[in-house]
């Protein structure tokens, strides 16, 4: 049943938050088998994971060698991160800590190259907002070397 469910999410094309679902250029796109599927969610699901509960503006968070080893350099990582912390801040997360991480959508654009559109869910630190807010953004994977890396850069 949870690859049914795997091979579902990577072939939905309409089921994204507040930014709406991801496009890709007119002949591309590709629907991977479940192979394909469940490794590239086994590399990149553990990651998302690993950011919930944690502040990202912390250097205990910053230093994290598994954070670090799903990029394919350190210029990469340093990219991604300070991008991640600063959009986590302009989202008024409290202490730049998300509660929960959750993939909304996964798509193939070819066999080697997968966006991914991620919820982050935090508590509100504007005063008098009980209440949580999101930020929901598109990251780029990209297949190399026989694994998948998380490449940074403007969408």
């Amino acid at each position: 049943m949870r690859l049914a469910g795997l091979v579902g999410l990577a072939l939905a094309l309409g089921c994204a938050g507040s930014v709406g679902p991801i496009s890709l250029p007119p002949g591309t796109g590709v629907a991977p088998g479940a192979d394909a599927v469940l490794g590239f969610y086994a590399r990149a699901e553990p990651f998302y994971t690993r950011l919930a509960q944690r502040r990202v503006n912390a250097l205990e968070t910053f230093n994290d060698a598994f954070l670090r080893e799903h990029f394919h350099t350190k210029d990469a990582f340093f990219d991604y991160y300070a991008d991640l912390a600063h959009e986590l801040d302009l989202a008024n997360f409290e202490k730049s800590r998300p509660s929960g991480v959750e993939i909304l959508e996964l798509v193939f654009e070819t066999d080697a190259l997968a966006w991914v559109q991620v919820q982050f869910r935090g508590a509100d630190d504007r005063p008098l907002r009980p209440d949580s807010t999101i930020l929901v953004r598109r990251d780029r994977w990209e297949l190399a070397d026989g694994s998948w890396w998380l490449v940074p850069g403007k969408l």
